[in-house]
């Protein structure tokens, strides 16, 4: 497999989707986001998919090692061969050594780890200014400020201290999330462009 490897994080709201969006357009790198690609493979009927139902049904969060494996049977799909771009995983320090593992067992490493960082009071800022914008029937469900601060709370405690790990590698990039749509992703492919 040729093409770019690599992982976004940062908080919710911090423009990871239309980031990743922009660099799947540009380098033809698939965007994967494991809650995508859970609801698809629970759709398809697929033996992963049949024991993630089974442990949705049950109100419990997917094993490491199902998603680990979801992740495996889709980036092995050829909209993959250049390269993918993860969203939303890993979200923990086990989850990020078995994907290692999992790469690892298929040849591949990972080339870069993004962080957008962007400090929690701007994301309130847009999500305030979000919802004044927009009209009463188009405000989503979760875009509002209780949701936000739970989302940001497991984000630091839990995905947060996955960033040392890669940082550790000398895999870790960190953009400034703040900045202009455009210069955002011209810093990307920047580092995508030296790994």
């Amino acid at each position: 497999m040729t093409g770019k490897r690599v992982i976004f994080m940062g908080p919710p709201g911090g423009g990871k989707g239309t980031q990743a969006q922009r660099l799947e357009k540009k380098y033809q790198l698939k965007q994967l986001s494991t809650g995508d690609m859970l609801r698809a493979a629970v759709a398809a009927g697929t033996d992963l998919g049949r024991q993630a139902k089974a442990i949705i049904d049950a109100g419990k969060l997917v094993s490491d090692d199902i998603m680990v494996g979801m992740i495996a049977e889709r980036i092995d799909e050829t909209d993959c061969a250049n390269g993918f771009v993860l969203d939303g995983f890993p979200r923990t320090v086990p989850q990020a050594e078995a994907l290692d593992v999992m790469l690892a067992d298929k040849g591949l490493k990972l080339d870069a780890v993004i962080e957008l960082r962007v400090d929690d009071s701007i994301l309130f800022d847009r999500i305030r200014k979000r919802a004044a914008e927009a009209d009463a029937g188009s405000v989503r469900a979760d875009d509002n400020e209780d949701t936000l601060r739970k989302r940001l709370d497991i984000y630091h405690g839990m995905t947060a201290p996955i960033l040392p790990y890669y940082g550790q590698k000398g895999l870790l990039h960190v953009v400034d999330g703040t900045l202009p749509v455009d210069a955002v992703t011209r810093e990307l492919e920047g580092i995508l462009g030296d790994c």
